[in-house]
């Protein structure tokens, strides 16, 4: 008996722990962007669409960004078409184009029902609906990559109409240009661009890393907190490689641009969402503005 009493005490200190955050961001925007491994293993998909719906019932506002990189490339494959690849870019023909939209629009349903089974009203949505996501074609220096648009402007009307009506929008990143063509969109591109248009209070990128290191090779060297000033330094000191530069790069634009907080979080991590919005160390990084408090354990 005196075990059990331990255990619910250990809970209710938890819940007493996540009681300051909770007032703090009752009612504030949370954009999730969603991918990498925590797409792929259902378990942890169910962990991260449980951690996003907890956060809408206790008061948040939460839009998810969800990519689906690997899921294309399957079917793509499936389909029997030889990839291309420009500067180490995916070139998006036409007909890779459709296979995209497709498949995103697929895994946006699925993410609408596994909400839905929780109890909350959910709608999924891409960037052509509502004029969201106005987009001109990519140019790089290495040639044509096809339909990949570079986000230009962000109609966030249809987002701020589905959290008044208290539904949460699930968004995968196709765009519109002028001329009403459709292109595929770097999705971490598209929630940093979203985060910004709505005053989002925070921006979370789900990873397959548990966060910026000082040294990308030791895990010890994980970062907690970084103002923007310090973490422009460290994509200069030439630390930052691979996929975390452009990462690193969206947070700080996201910070610059009106977002209070960014995180990277490891997705790999069952409930990374929950562990660090409403705890006091966190388990991973985040970037704020040089006036935003730091965590209360400093």
């Amino acid at each position: 008996m005196a075990e059990r009493i331990e255990e619910l005490k250990a809970k209710a200190e938890v819940l007493i722990e996540a009681l300051p955050y909770i007032q703090r961001f009752n009612r504030r925007i949370i954009v999730v962007k969603y991918g990498g491994s925590a797409m792929l293993d259902e378990n942890l998909k169910k962990s991260v669409i449980q951690d996003v719906t907890l956060l809408k019932l206790v008061g948040f506002k939460p839009i998810i960004v969800h990519g689906g990189g690997k899921e294309i490339n399957r079917w793509v494959e499936k389909s029997g078409i030889e990839p291309v690849f420009i500067n180490g870019l995916r070139k998006t023909d036409a007909e890779t184009m459709e296979i995209a939209e497709m498949v995103l629009g697929r895994v946006g349903k699925s993410l609408v029902s596994m909400v839905e089974s929780l109890g909350v009203r959910a709608v999924s949505i891409s960037g052509k609906d509502g004029g969201l996501l106005k987009v001109d074609k990519k140019q790089t220096e290495g040639g044509d990559i096809g339909y990949v648009g570079e986000i230009r402007e962000v109609d966030p009307k249809i987002l701020f109409d589905l959290l008044e009506k208290d539904f949460l929008p699930i968004v995968c990143p196709i765009g519109l240009d002028d001329s009403f063509q459709t292109y595929n969109i770097n999705a971490d591109d598209a929630a940093c661009a979203i985060a910004c248009a709505v005053n989002a209070e925070k921006l979370a990128f789900l990873t397959d890393i548990e966060g910026v290191r000082r040294d990308p090779e030791d895990p010890s060297t994980l970062i907690s907190e970084l103002t923007v000033s310090e973490a422009e330094e460290l994509l200069q000191s030439g630390y930052v490689v691979g996929g975390m530069l452009p990462k690193l790069g969206n947070c700080i634009n996201a910070v610059k641009n009106g977002v209070s907080r960014v995180h990277i979080l490891d997705g790999r991590l069952a409930h990374c969402l929950l562990l660090e919005i409403f705890t006091n160390k966190g388990i991973g990084t985040a970037i704020l503005n040089e006036k935003e408090v730091r965590y209360y354990h400093e």
